[in-house]
């Protein structure tokens, strides 16, 4: 009996759903009730059934209403056009690109997770968990205690003549793509000059784009930038800031010898200039520990950038920058407006997680480890691509900077190389001028780095055809 009440309440609700308005609110339950004759847990239970068919849905302390179909039709977005103008920001960089897991990813950025201290940071985050970082707000310029380490670290490289940066010259922010951009609009601006090696890192040509400043390219090769094109290049534009990464750039791979260094320092302070330092790899010297120009430099003309991210975990987006004097309050501001502070959670972790006894181990295993794996993808190259160049062989970072046998196609060559299973990253977003010639970077701290020779050989099959 139950069961034949309950299809006839539903048999009956539909005749009246499909006159009903999509959206209209069916009758309570005391009006079927009434209406059918039935019990109120018969009428619940022929709504379940409608619910389930997906004819009604119910909106508890509401009401059960009609069930709205919604009809497929192609989304129109043509209006932005307008509304947007012309881009103004570059597309995002092949070296972000995710991938499969049976693809061998020569293209990204980032060390594969088994060059992390994992167990460093799962322990820090557990302890950050009950800590009161996880409920509190953490000053503007960041957590005092990690504003100290910063500084200790870049202190610990000064010469005895040179005054150390205090912990109140630095600020913290997440990741050092935040940090550039708000360098770039705080101490360059909008419409001025900044002058950029060429090749650098394609994230600051993106910071320097979309903080509108004015690229001055400077060539710079396996020994950095010529002293006297970036003097020249001061000179010609009245630029106030340059942006270099002295110690394993990327990507090249290149370290600054001394004498440069010492040079750009003297160019700079000639000018009234500042120099933004990248010292993105830190942690990953193999044959060379890197030596920033900023341990160098109490005259507030360095303007030193530090990450996190990469070395401890890309879940950790923490970089410290030392700045002093006025610059300083002018990047304080920016980050103020930008994003107001930095995560306590994550800075607490961050400072956890290098202030173990087990950071330093994992670093000396890491050097190891970063030397196995270039030297095997260098000597594939070398094996399977002997008319390709290596300008320098890195004493750090994570990349080699292979320059092919021209002509090359790039964009060609990297579609013909994913489709035999390696993805590589072209090196024309590099350039924040014309490429002077076709390069790929190959990262070698990435995953499965047992299939280097073959992935090198697919390479060279592909720039064959």
């Amino acid at each position: 009996m139950s069961d034949d009440s309950n299809s006839r309440i539903v048999a009956g609700l539909r005749e009246w759903i499909a006159t009903a308005q999509p959206g209209a609110r069916l009758p309570s339950t005391r009006t079927l009730v009434a209406r059918y004759g039935a019990s109120p847990v018969t009428v619940q239970k022929a709504l379940r059934t409608l619910t389930s068919q997906g004819v009604v849905e119910s909106r508890p302390g509401v009401g059960t209403f009609v069930r709205a179909v919604r009809v497929a039709r192609p989304h129109d977005y043509g209006w932005q056009t307008a509304a947007l103008g012309p881009r103004k920001q570059l597309p995002l960089s092949s070296a972000l690109r995710t991938t499969a897991n049976d693809v061998l990813a020569l293209h990204s950025g980032y060390p594969a997770p088994e060059l992390l201290p994992e167990r460093l940071v799962r322990a820090a985050f557990t302890r950050a968990a009950r800590s009161e970082a996880a409920t509190s707000r953490p000053p503007a310029a960041g957590v005092p205690e990690l504003q100290a380490w910063f500084a200790a670290e870049l202190g610990g490289a000064a010469p005895a003549e040179v005054t150390p940066p205090a912990p109140s010259d630095v600020v913290v922010f997440p990741g050092s793509q935040s940090a550039l951009g708000t360098a770039f609009r705080a101490l360059v601006g909008a419409g001025e000059p900044l002058v950029l090696e060429s090749p650098t890192y394609w994230g600051a040509i993106l910071a320097a784009a979309q903080a509108g400043v004015e690229v001055v390219p400077v060539p710079s090769g396996a020994a950095g930038p010529d002293p006297d094109e970036l003097a020249r290049a001061f000179e010609r534009t009245g630029a106030r800031a340059c942006y270099a990464q002295p110690n394993f750039a990327n990507p090249t791979g290149a370290r600054w010898p001394a004498a440069v260094g010492d040079r750009v320092l003297d160019i700079v302070r000639e000018h009234g200039a500042f120099l933004i330092e990248d010292d993105w790899a830190h942690d990953f010297g193999i044959t060379a520990d890197a030596v920033p120009l900023a341990a160098r430099d109490d005259g507030g003309h360095v303007v030193y950038l530090r990450s996190l991210t990469k070395s401890v975990s890309p879940a950790v987006r923490i970089a410290g920058v030392v700045a002093r004097g006025p610059a300083r309050e002018r990047i304080l501001a920016g980050t103020q407006a930008e994003s107001l502070y930095v995560s306590g959670m994550l800075q607490a972790v961050a400072l956890d997680v290098v202030t173990q006894p087990g950071w330093r181990t994992h670093l000396r295993g890491l050097r190891h480890q970063l030397a196995a794996r270039r030297d095997l993808l260098a000597g594939a190259v070398r094996t399977h691509l002997p008319g390709a160049h290596l300008d320098v062989l890195p004493a750090g970072g994570l990349h080699l900077w292979l320059r092919l046998p021209a002509p090359a196609d790039l964009p060609r060559l990297a579609r013909d190389c994913e489709a035999a299973g390696v993805v590589v990253a072209p090196g024309d977003e590099w350039f924040p001028a014309e490429p002077t010639g076709p390069y790929l970077r190959l990262n070698y701290s990435g995953p499965n780095p047992g299939a280097f020779p073959d992935g090198v050989r697919k390479i060279a099959e592909a720039l064959a055809r």
